[in-house]
């Protein structure tokens, strides 16, 4: 198997399971994976936030993990990158205010390379307007966001443990579908895990 290279795009009260997780699955394939956050380096930390499932009628927020970025944002190069990771949490809602954030997903899709993105990760497709025209699923108070830049919504019929692939866009609605949407993005990513 080819390694690739992935660029994972976080920020503070980015959702604990969503960053960590993903990151720690695809190191432990053998590929590699660049965090970063716009206004921070290699080494700096982003708070999270461990959103769970309680029986409200919204998800609780409880203080996570701190999680240390790898990479400088400011040397991206989004040229450089096999696919791109979007975790969510609250980081999503400021992060897609980044002009540069913006570029890079626009890039990235622009190019056809996968884009895994989870929850109100989706907040930063909407932002750069890569989902029009495309099935996507997400954490369910997005679906009004992304209905509006005529995204066709496809949480009717998706559960909190399933993911979603449209063309390079693998989308999933919450951490508890991590082992289907991680799976669908090594997919589209063209990894092959031998037994």
């Amino acid at each position: 198997m080819a390694a690739k290279k992935i660029l994972m795009l976080v920020g503070d009260f980015v959702e604990d399971y969503e960053v960590m997780v993903p990151f720690q699955m695809l190191l432990m394939i053998g590929h590699e994976v660049h965090a970063v956050c716009p206004d921070k380096k290699s080494g700096e930390q982003v708070a999270t936030a461990v959103h769970d499932f309680e029986g409200h009628q919204t998800y609780t927020e409880k203080p996570g993990h701190n999680f240390t970025l790898n990479h400088d944002f400011d040397e991206v190069d989004p040229a450089d990158y096999d696919g791109l990771v979007i975790p969510g949490g609250r980081a999503p809602e400021y992060l897609r205010l980044d002009e540069r954030v913006i570029r890079i997903v626009k890039d990235m899709n622009s190019a056809g390379k996968p884009i895994a993105s989870i929850c109100h990760g989706q907040q930063i497709l909407v932002a750069a307007d890569v989902i029009r025209g495309k099935e996507c699923t997400a954490y369910p108070s997005v679906k009004p966001e992304m209905e509006a830049v005529g995204a066709c919504w496809v949480g009717h019929n998706v559960t909190f443990t399933n993911a979603h692939v449209s063309e390079n866009i693998v989308s999933a609605p919450a951490w508890p579908a991590h082992p289907e949407w991680i799976a669908a993005f090594l997919k589209v990513l063209g990894t092959k895990i031998e037994p």
